[in-house]
């Protein structure tokens, strides 16, 4: 069986490793949400947020396929399995049927806030384990920001 060795000590790895992890299942999850929301989305705005959702969904496939070859490449196994994400995710999730534009504003913005919390706290917690992914984060959050900040001024 062939292993993936790293240049971090095994405390920094396995640490740097569950971050990757978690941010995996958020990037994922925010992927398949704002597809949900871009799928089942009715209003006024419907055009405007339609694609605007497309561009989280493409952002957060982006990052995730980043972070989860970063892991690789420290040697941990991401697990982007659908039963993964189901369990792990912290996201709020939306309900089934139609979805009023308002209501998606709305909830992709506090998805987006909260995402940003927490990958602030995990670039803090990089600080002392692996600068490299710091930085992929960093790239991340600030994109992140952007598209928050962009359906945040729609409420």
């Amino acid at each position: 069986m062939t292993t993936v060795k790293s240049s971090l000590s095994e405390e920094a790895r396995r640490t740097t490793g569950a971050i990757l992890q978690e941010t995996l299942v958020d990037l994922i999850d925010l992927h398949l949400s704002a597809k949900q929301a871009h799928w089942n989305l009715t209003g006024r705005s419907f055009r405007a947020v339609h694609l605007q959702l497309d561009e989280v969904v493409d952002l957060a496939r982006e990052a995730a396929d980043t972070v989860a070859e970063r892991a690789s490449a420290i040697g941990v196994n991401p697990d982007g399995r659908a039963r993964t994400v189901a369990d792990q995710t912290k996201l709020h999730q939306f309900e089934t049927g139609w979805l009023p534009d308002d209501k998606v504003i709305a909830a992709i913005t506090d998805m987006l806030g909260e995402m940003g919390k927490r990958f602030r706290e995990r670039i803090e917690k990089l600080d002392e384990t692996d600068l490299v992914t710091q930085d992929i984060l960093i790239a991340t959050a600030q994109e992140l920001d952007k598209q928050h900040w962009m359906f945040a001024v729609q409420r």
